[in-house]
């Protein structure tokens, strides 16, 4: 991994304190959803994956996050045209690493 790739995420509404509750809830709950895309992922869920990734997609958008938002449009558009499962995981991969970097300040 470049040090590029571990650098934080920071929400485009970092400075906003109006905003500042809001990002913090939606990044806390982050790992969550991250969960349920792999556990939809090993049971081959890919229903589930996909309704996570859309969800994220446009959710991420609102609280200042666009490329989590475009990464998981990657996701969504992978399992909607029946990509193979390694090219799902891997853009699953690439979510979840964008998502771990996510930080609220």
């Amino acid at each position: 991994m470049t040090g590029k790739s571990r650098e934080i995420l920071l929400s485009e509404f970092a400075d906003d304190p109006d905003m500042a509750e809001l990002v913090e809830l939606f990044v806390s709950e982050l790992p969550e959803r991250l969960a349920v895309l792999r556990t939809g992922l090993e049971s081959n869920a890919l229903e589930q994956v996909q309704r996570v990734a859309h969800q994220l997609k446009g959710a991420s958008g609102g609280y200042g996050f666009p490329l989590i938002g475009d990464c998981a449009a990657r996701v969504e558009a992978a399992v909607r045209t029946g990509a193979a499962l390694d090219q799902i995981r891997r853009c699953v991969d690439e979510l979840s690493e964008l998502c771990r970097r996510a930080a609220s300040t």
